[in-house]
Parts: C-alpha cells; structure tokens; sequence
C-alpha cells in the first residue's frame, strides 16, 4: 500500500471541512480561470482548503444534443493553466478506464461519476494514478455499497479515496438526500463529502419547448442540503458554482450562483463550528436515576 499523498492528508485534516468547487463544465479558458480567480479569492477569505473542480466532458447528459465541453486533451490543457495561474488543485471526472492515466498528470482528485460508483476496471485505473479518488455514490445505491468501492481503491494499492453522497432516485424525476447516509458512509473508513448542488437535480424532469427532456433543479434548496449536511458532519462539500447559472450550458438549474458563494459558506462555516456532528455520541442506556 502507498503511502497518503500531503493532500489528502490536508483534506482529512480541514477544519471545519475542505471545499471542491467551480463550474459544472469548461466552457472557454477565459471562464474558468475567472470563476477560479474568483473562487480561490472567497474561499482563502472564509478560510477554507479549495480543490477546483471542472469537467472536460459531460459524457453522462440527458441528450446527444447537449453541450459537453472541449474534451479531454484541451480540457487537460485548460485546467493546467487554472492549476499554475492559481497554485489550486484540480478535481475533475473521468469516465472510461482508458482516460485515467492522462488525467492523473493534471488532477489531483479524480472524481468517479455516480452512475460509475460499481465499474471495477475504472476503479482500478483511477486507483493505480496514485491520486486522490472521489467516488460519487450511485443514485440507485445504498450507503453500504461505497464502502466496497473504496475497498477496491485499497486493494489497488492507493490509500487515498473519498466517498461523496449526491442523493438517491426517488420515483422518475427527483432525488431526495438521506441525512442517515453521510454517517452510514462513514463505514467506508474516509472522507465523506456532500455533493449540495446535484443533490438537487431532477433527472429528465424538465420539457423542453419543441420536445424532449433535460435535467432540471432546485437550486433554492440548495442552503437546506448544505446546513443539514455540515450539521452532520461531513469533511467536504462539493458544489457547482457559476456567475450567470441561467446561461449556464449545462446543470444550469443546480449551479449556485457565485454571487452568493461566501454568504452561503460563512454560514456553513458557523454551523460546521457549533456542530458535535463528526463525533459520535456515546448514547448510555443504563437506568437513569434521580
């Protein structure tokens, strides 16, 4: 086994958790490195450790029609630039084994995408990069799954992964957060991480005008998922952040918008310090006496 990397070591020790964040997809250079001039600026001002997070493609989108990004090799290049510009770490998602490799000579964090959480060969390779892995549960997973997928990060050698609850199917079009889930998901034995802003994804919940679907969203419970969620306890919060959401090509209606980035995580600092919620209490059922 490998020893932990000085990051991981870093995120495991945040107080009062770590923050990966940014836009949901690359949309243009220029973009990115604004939203991570301006997200580094907020969250070094709040005091909280930042990974960036961007993807290069969205390979998972509702139709074929959608905008998915530049692809991997000018994407690699794109958040090379954010990761010198800004002396930031980068977390982004691959989705083939075959990726893993190339992006781990750019990502510190190499996300699993939830519906991914069980492909052991993608596991494997993400793992043998010797980065961070962030594994999404799957929508349709129980808690308990994650921590096998972490296990299979383990046993190929690479101590440093992480497990992220981004919510559960509930009927079609909707997805719910279970508060139990973040502590259930402490049995994977490392970080855990909620995901506030695909939390509030509803998959295929949106016509579109001249037919067809899209993902929409419930970006105003967006501060509910948070509070709930450091109020637990978790170590990480990953969320999508743009400066114009309604424009946004894609999760337009689940990116918070970044003018109220440091309002939302002042408070959720607050909570996180006032919370017992990462200790577990000792509950005694013996007899209570006057």
């Amino acid at each position: 086994m490998a020893p932990t990397s000085p990051l991981y070591n870093q995120l495991k020790a945040a107080e009062p958790f770590f923050l990966l964040a940014g836009p949901n997809v690359i949309e243009s250079e220029e973009h990115i490195l604004r939203m991570a001039k301006h997200i580094k600026d907020i969250s070094t001002k709040v005091g909280l450790p930042l990974v960036f997070k961007s993807s290069f493609d969205k390979a998972n989108r509702t139709s074929s029609k959608s905008f998915r990004g530049p692809g991997m090799a000018e994407g690699l290049k794109i958040l090379e630039k954010v990761k010198v510009a800004y002396d930031l770490p980068i977390v982004t998602d691959v989705h083939e084994s075959s990726q893993c490799e190339a992006v781990g000579k750019v990502a510190d964090i190499i996300q699993i995408p939830a519906f991914l959480c069980r492909q052991t060969d993608l596991l494997v390779a993400a793992a043998q990069t010797g980065k961070i892995i962030n594994i999404k549960k799957g929508q349709f997973c129980a808690p308990s799954v994650m921590e096998n997928s972490a296990e299979k990060i383990r046993l190929a050698g690479n101590p440093n992964v992480m497990v992220c609850e981004r919510g559960t199917m509930f009927g079609y079009n909707d997805l719910i957060v279970d508060p139990r889930n973040f502590e259930w998901m402490r049995e994977a034995n490392c970080p855990v991480v909620a995901d506030i802003t695909h939390s509030l994804q509803q998959p295929a919940g949106k016509k579109l005008d001249g037919g067809g679907v899209a993902s929409g969203g419930l970006r105003e419970l967006i501060p509910c998922i948070a509070r709930t969620a450091v109020a637990v306890g978790v170590d990480g919060i990953f969320m999508e952040v743009h400066d114009d959401p309604l424009s946004a090509p894609v999760d337009g209606p689940t990116q918070w918008p970044l003018r109220h980035l440091e309002e939302l995580l002042e408070e959720l600092i607050a909570i996180a310090r006032v919370t017992k919620g990462k200790q577990r209490l000792q509950i005694d059922l013996t007899p209570y006496r006057d």
